[in-house]
C-alpha cells in the first residue's frame, strides 16, 4: 500500500511543478486545429464512402 501512496503522491507533486501547461490561448488554437483537422478528415472519409457506395451500385445494377 506505500507503494501506491507514493506512486500518486510523487505523480501529483509532477503534475504541480514539473509539468508546462499551455495557456488558454495555445489551448483555444490547438482546439481550433484538431476540429478543423477533423473536418477535413470526415469530409474525406464520407467523399470516399459516397465514391465507393455509387460505383458498388452501378456495378451490383449492371448484372439485373
Amino acid at each position: 500500500m506505500s507503494k501506491l501512496t507514493n506512486y500518486i503522491r510523487e505523480t501529483t507533486e509532477e503534475m504541480r511543478y514539473k509539468v508546462t501547461w499551455p495557456s488558454f490561448e495555445e489551448l483555444q488554437k490547438s482546439a481550433g486545429l484538431v476540429l478543423l483537422g477533423s473536418l477535413i478528415f470526415a469530409a474525406i472519409v464520407g467523399a470516399m464512402d459516397l465514391v465507393f457506395n455509387t460505383s458498388l451500385q452501378a456495378f451490383y445494377n449492371s448484372f439485373r
